[in-house]
């Protein structure tokens, strides 16, 4: 009975291994069986056996060359794929690298010239703050127009000196043109409303002109401090209200935007210290178009009336 033709596979390939010179040793080996173990040579004629083998040769030479097609259409098949796959790839990483903010390098005087243009470039929180404060301005009482800002003491910084401002008191801080200056080689006059500085034999005076203010002449002091700085201090005598300016001829602030320390409101009294606190109350309530405490008794009172005029209006049972 015919076996299949891989039946002895295992058997060959055994053979096989044991010839080191590879297929020309296997056949020479097999020929020589042939030849000295079979009539295959000399049963039918040479002739005969000649035409057998090519018979068998040829038989199994287009199973290789089927077989070569077959295996280089499988090898072609899976390069497509394999080329296919990665152009796909590709395409999704073009897609995700478009999506992507790009990065480019620089130079570093290219960087450089970015980093002065964003720093000229106004920001967008600056470009609103601006609009804002704008819009701010705008809503400002136009009495305000123009006023100046008061400095970080309630006061305001000029050219050639800076005040600020308590409830109760005024400091005047003066830079001395030269270090080692002393009292004797100042004039400093406090007046009741006027103000006068200046160093000897030096015109003109750093200051001298009518006080916004009275002020308390007994009360009000000045010093050199650190050497380098004349310190006047002058005591209101109207201690319920802000300064617009020092002198009459200085520029006005806004006293609507001063912001008292509320840690200086326990240094007052107690009857003062209400003062301060409903006279504060009044000017935000009229920052925000609020009623004052007086226009809310006003109000109260008026509601209150109306109430008792209804009551009255009531028919008798």
């Amino acid at each position: 009975m015919a076996q299949g033709s891989d039946a002895f596979d295992g058997i060959l390939l055994s053979i096989a291994t044991q010839h080191e010179g590879g297929v020309q040793d296997l056949l020479d080996t097999f020929f020589s069986f042939l030849c000295r173990k079979t009539d295959f040579y000399t049963g039918a004629g040479i002739q005969a056996a000649e035409k057998l083998l090519m018979e068998k040769f040829n038989k199994y030479k287009v199973k290789a060359e089927e077989e070569t097609v077959k295996k280089r259409a499988e090898l072609e098949e899976r390069e497509r794929k394999v080329k296919e796959r990665r152009e796909k790839e590709l395409e999704e990483q073009r897609k995700q690298e478009a999506s992507e903010p790009k990065i480019k390098e620089v130079t570093d005087e290219e960087a450089d010239i970015i980093k002065q243009q964003q720093q000229q470039k106004p920001s967008k929180d600056k470009v609103e703050e601006t609009k804002d404060e704008s819009k701010k301005d705008e809503e400002e009482d136009p009495q305000d127009a123009g006023k100046l800002k008061p400095n970080a003491g309630n006061g305001c910084d000029l050219p050639n000196y800076r005040w600020t401002q308590t409830l109760s008191d005024i400091e005047v801080r003066i830079p001395l043109p030269k270090a080692g200056l002393r009292s004797r080689d100042l004039i400093v006059d406090i007046q009741k409303n006027h103000l006068k500085a200046a160093i000897k034999n030096q015109l003109p005076a750093i200051v001298d002109d009518r006080l916004q203010h009275d002020v308390k002449i007994e009360e009000s002091t000045w010093l050199i401090e650190d050497k380098q700085t004349l310190l006047i201090t002058l005591e209101k005598v109207n201690k319920m209200e802000w300064w617009s300016r020092l002198v009459v001829s200085d520029p006005e602030i806004n006293t609507k935007k001063i912001n008292p320390e509320p840690s200086k409101l326990s240094d007052l009294d107690g009857e003062t210290r209400g003062l301060v606190e409903k006279m504060m109350y009044d000017q935000r309530q009229k920052e925000m178009g609020l009623p004052t405490s007086e226009e809310q008794k006003k109000q109260d009172m008026l509601k209150k009336y109306s109430i008792l005029s209804n009551l009255d209006d009531r028919p008798a049972f």
